[in-house]
């Protein structure tokens, strides 16, 4: 292109075609961009201060070039405007206030001009083609395609898909997987972002969806919707689980993706490079999934905790290890696979707790209640670990416990209130002796317990309090998982984490909205701090603008003096 002007017109629509068949980008593109060039040129030869046009015939390959100028009465700008007499001359019907076309002689482009023009054409060819790549994969997320590795830069696998380039970052590849320049690799597209530099295609053989894309590629009922993966979790490289059902009641959803001699199953895992998968019936009773979700092991009985979130599982002495797995492999996928936490014990440490909680809350009711412990202990066999339960629950439904009348249900819920009122009353003196201020005590949802919780992390004023986030206020605590150290060893918790000790009052169990309501009741001062400043500012300026220096309330009292 050192001469893109003078060129012919066959060259010109030459370049036109071979350009956008190169790029795949449209051909009107490119004309567009040649008429840009050229006009840049033109502007260098007859000066940057000229209105310049350019036009290429698309389909003839004719050439032209032209000034706009403005038809005037009185010439300010030679370079854009005309007196009405010699606009005359280039067009008889010319008359003010006109734009005209002053039409140009091409110019032949020296090798500066040239470089220049084809600067401009480039760069809106590469703009374009930056546009249609992005076009093209911006709605092509959580889709499975095949490129080839193009290099490996800083640990990230750049991958050539055809019409633009992809990268799996170095958290997104198999472990220990080797990378090849030149070889064919799969990947799923998790999304597409536009930058200056063109789309960011970021791709993913790591995510559990590209597991679940693999699946549908080799068990036909899933690309149908007869069977359906409703959960996954991996370990990339390692280990993965998966959840499946079939809508139709005469197919096998684990037998289906597992296929003829697990033919089904090891093409995945071949591209998953070896990577164990267990499929697993899924159920919409959460016990049965947890107990399909630990497979191999075998479970004895599960516990859930819907308000927290967290299933409690037990396991016979032998089946710990399995449960849990290598590096607690095992139970982590399944905590994955159903969206829940989940604790694993023994049937000797579930029996041990259960003794230790049954004594524990039979010992408080005989000393809160003032009751044998015959009595105490069939309050805590019927379900009742607290003394709120006692308190307030229906009469009918304690009298209703075997051994029980109205008369002794009476009594002990009286009892139970008594020693509500005793526990508040201690609380409350231990609060202020912490020194915390009144004024908390009449904020909204918050108990004598909760003031002196308050009080030992040192939050005792109201601006103690409304300077923390609802978060660091409410958020539940997180307990710490169990894990074996060694195989002979007993079970232990990893160190307590920072994002795991929750809120100041996270073991009272209150609501988001309600954490809400008691930081905005705290922080309700400031803006009456702020109201009050304002009146002052508006007496203040009242008072300035007296001549004699007096408020009216001071002018009305003398007058009436």
């Amino acid at each position: 292109m050192a001469s893109a002007i003078s060129a012919n017109k066959a060259e010109l629509l030459a370049i036109a075609n071979s350009v956008a068949s190169e790029k795949m980008i449209d051909k009107a593109i490119v004309i567009e961009a040649m008429e840009e060039a050229i006009q840049k040129s033109a502007r260098n030869r007859y000066g940057a201060e000229n209105d310049i046009r350019a036009k290429l015939d698309p389909q003839t390959g004719d050439l032209r070039l032209w000034r706009v100028v403005e038809v005037v009465g009185e010439v300010e700008d030679y370079f854009k405007q005309v007196d009405l007499d010699q606009a005359q001359k280039l067009d008889a019907n010319a008359k003010l206030g006109d734009f005209i076309v002053d039409p140009l002689p091409p110019v032949d482009l020296g090798r500066i001009d040239a470089q220049s023009a084809k600067q401009v054409i480039f760069q809106k060819v590469r703009d374009a083609e930056r546009e249609r790549q992005y076009e093209e994969f911006k709605d092509r997320a959580d889709e499975v395609i095949t490129g080839v590795i193009k290099s490996v830069e800083f640990g990230h696998v750049i991958v050539n898909l055809g019409r633009a380039e992809g990268v799996i970052r170095r958290d997104q590849q198999i472990p220990r997987e080797a990378a090849r320049v030149g070889e064919r690799v799969r990947a799923l597209i998790t999304k597409v972002e536009r930058n200056n530099r063109g789309p960011q295609i970021f791709l993913s053989r790591a995510a559990p969806d590209f597991m679940r894309k693999l699946f549908a590629q080799e068990v036909p009922e899933i690309y149908d919707g007869i069977i359906e993966i409703k959960a996954a979790a991996r370990d990339p490289g390692s280990r993965a689980k998966i959840g499946v059902i079939s809508h139709d009641s005469s197919i096998d959803p684990v037998g289906a993706c597992v296929g003829m001699k697990g033919s089904r199953v090891q093409a995945v895992v071949q591209e998953l490079q070896g990577e164990k998968i267990d499929i697993i019936p899924w159920s919409e009773d959460t016990a049965t999934f947890v107990v399909n979700a630990l497979q191999p092991a075998t479970v004895s009985r599960v516990v859930l905790d819907e308000e927290e979130g967290r299933i409690e599982v037990v396991v016979p002495d032998d089946q710990l290890s399995l449960a849990i797995g290598r590096r607690g492999q095992n139970v982590r996928l399944a905590s994955q696979l159903t969206g829940h936490q989940i604790d694993i014990m023994t049937d000797e440490e579930a029996a041990e707790r259960r003794s230790k909680e049954f004594s524990e809350r039979s010992k408080m009711f005989e000393e809160e209640l003032d009751v044998d412990e015959t009595l105490s202990q069939l309050l805590v066999a019927e379900g009742f670990a607290e003394l709120e339960e006692v308190a307030y629950v229906d009469l009918d439904e304690l009298a209703a416990i075997e051994g029980f009348d109205e008369e002794l249900a009476e009594e002990l819920q009286s009892r139970a209130k008594e020693a509500l009122e005793r526990q508040e009353d201690a609380y409350r003196e231990e609060r202020r002796e912490l020194g915390v201020e009144d004024d908390l005590a009449e904020l909204p949802h918050l108990s004598e317990a909760m003031l002196v919780t308050l009080g030992k992390n040192g939050i005792k004023t109201l601006d103690d309090l409304a300077d923390l986030a609802t978060d660091e206020l409410i958020a539940k605590k997180r307990e710490a998982p169990r894990r074996r150290n060694n195989a002979d060893g007993p079970p232990t918790r990893r160190p307590q984490r920072e994002q795991d000790k929750g809120g100041v009052l996270g073991d009272y169990g209150l609501s988001e909205e309600q954490g809400n309501e008691i930081i905005m009741a705290a922080r309700a001062h400031w803006f009456d701090d702020e109201d009050e400043g304002a009146g002052n500012d508006l007496t203040s300026t009242a008072a300035e603008s007296d001549p004699q220096g007096q408020t009216q309330e001071a002018a009305d009292a003398d007058s009436t003096q």
